[in-house]
């Protein structure tokens, strides 16, 4: 398996607060991963040092089995949209096009302007006068343009409105089948998440949560209604690895389990569980984690 990208002990401190602590994890190629967290988790930092806009006070990242640092080579093959579209105001987006082109090697005009023409964004209006959620698409365009190997999106879709958010998400899925193109998106959509993204990241605390494919990740996981009980009364269950969530009410308890087998006790009903369940659950949870072998790295079981 070929991996786009992995961060071995990255860590990033501002004074004495590390945002980010002892950060590992892997992406494979070709993957449309969801980075998840709360505010303060650490996902634009990481981002940020993915993209080579930051430098790592601990640890190391690779990107296509290179170093990042002082690698021009790797990070033209690399594309960022920070959280606030950051654009040059004063210049036209035909301006922003003719830019993209002369410093970017692989850059597609014809891709942006298409992209361009469907969401009816003019070319001769200065980027100044236009809406957030224009900005945000032209962000987007030029991202697209570059035909990054590896395009980073932080709350890409904030600003849009559920049709645009539709759109481009479609238009994302699209760029990763014809390209191969790996996506590492941050949003608190999970619902625009759950339609786009075949990868889970949780970062929790600055530190790494949950990491894995979402279908194996949900696999594994499962939602239990029965009698009301307390949780020690279930960890001899057969199955049940691991409770992350519970709640009570009335009669009636419901938790969020992770499995390691089938459960057949007839006290619980077994439901499955969607991705916005899995994500709140393990952020409601902050001791709980589920990561792959070896790189399962204080994690609670």
């Amino acid at each position: 398996m070929s991996i786009a990208l992995e961060t071995t002990g990255l860590g990033k401190r501002y004074g004495r607060q590390w945002a980010l602590g002892d950060c590992t994890l892997s992406l494979p190629v070709g993957r449309v991963a969801a980075l998840v967290g709360p505010n303060g988790a650490g996902k634009t930092t990481l981002l940020h040092l993915i993209a080579g806009l930051a430098q790592p006070d601990a640890g190391h990242v690779r990107v296509f089995d290179q170093a990042l640092v002082n690698n021009t080579e790797v990070l033209a093959r690399v594309g960022f949209v920070a959280q606030d579209s950051p654009l040059y105001l004063d210049f036209t987006v035909a301006d922003l096009l003719t830019m993209g082109a002369r410093l970017n090697r692989r850059w597609d005009t014809d891709l942006a302007r298409a992209r361009l023409a469907r969401v009816d964004i003019p070319l001769d209006k200065p980027t100044g006068k236009l809406s957030g959620g224009q900005r945000a698409q032209v962000a987007l365009a030029l991202a697209m343009a570059k035909r990054p190997d590896l395009l980073l999106l932080d709350e890409p879709v904030a600003s849009l409105d559920p049709l645009a958010r539709r759109e481009f998400l479609q238009a994302l899925m699209g760029s990763v089948a014809e390209d191969g193109t790996t996506v590492l998106l941050s949003s608190h959509i999970v619902g625009d998440l759950e339609r786009a993204c075949d990868y889970l990241i949780v970062l929790h605390t600055a530190r790494v949560q949950v990491l894995g494919g979402v279908d194996e990740l949900l696999a594994s996981h499962k939602i239990l209604v029965g009698l009301r009980r307390e949780t020690a009364d279930v960890a001899g269950t057969a199955g049940v690895a691991a409770v992350v969530k519970q709640s009570h009410a009335g009669k009636q308890t419901t938790l969020l389990v992770r499995t390691d087998g089938p459960i057949h006790d007839p006290a619980w009903t077994v439901e499955d569980v969607s991705l916005e369940d899995f994500v709140l659950a393990y952020l409601a949870n902050s001791d709980a984690g589920t990561l792959p072998g070896p790189s399962r790295r204080g994690a609670s079981t």
